[in-house]
């Protein structure tokens, strides 16, 4: 459990209790990273509509392309938890075992990737541990590598969103739930959001 308190989804009343079987109904389960905010169940809805709209709206950057910035940003940031929650995502769209084992490990050149991936997924590593770095020469890189403005956008939300919960996560002490698989299901909390 994490280093404050929390409202169980066994205790949870009204609007957090609704939120909470919102989440069970579609993940499998209501996890750490969740409860941890239960204390501001408006900041966790807030929280969660974010997460649909960087994670799950359609893009021209793919849900495994962004599953894949998550491990990388969430392993460079050196959060376990978050590597494990969606290392077991992307297994579960399917992702390459070698791909998924590498990126967990923060080993993106032991990782088959195309080089437009693998741009991609550097770029997201480096900005994760150096924000800063970025430049504009970047952005053409990943450009010629064929990706439209649009994922470019997408893929630095994502970046930004997994740095978001990485520290929150780090932060607060959440620690892998036993079981942590059955909270991980492919689906989006509520309507999907389209694009």
């Amino acid at each position: 459990m994490a280093w404050i308190d929390v409202v169980t989804p066994e205790r949870a009343e009204g609007a957090l209790a609704e939120l909470y079987h919102s989440i069970a109904g579609a993940r499998g389960g209501v996890a750490e990273v969740h409860q941890v905010q239960s204390l501001n169940p408006k900041a966790m809805a807030a929280h969660l509509e974010l997460y649909k709209a960087v994670v799950f709206q359609r893009s021209s950057l793919s849900r495994r392309q962004r599953e894949r910035i998550g491990v990388v940003v969430s392993a460079a940031n050196a959060c376990a938890y978050c590597v494990a929650h969606h290392g077991q995502a992307l297994r579960g769209l399917g992702e390459d075992p070698r791909v998924a084992d590498a990126l967990e490990r923060g080993d993106l050149a032991a990782a088959p990737l195309d080089d437009a991936d693998r741009a991609l997924l550097a770029l997201a590593a480096r900005v994760a541990e150096r924000a800063a770095s970025a430049t504009q020469d970047d952005l053409a890189g990943l450009r010629a590598h064929g990706f439209d403005d649009r994922a470019l956008l997408d893929a630095t939300l994502t970046i930004g969103y997994f740095s978001f919960v990485n520290r929150l996560v780090l932060m607060l002490g959440v620690r892998l739930e036993e079981g942590y698989e059955a909270t991980c299901g492919p689906d989006v909390v509520g309507p999907a959001t389209s694009g």
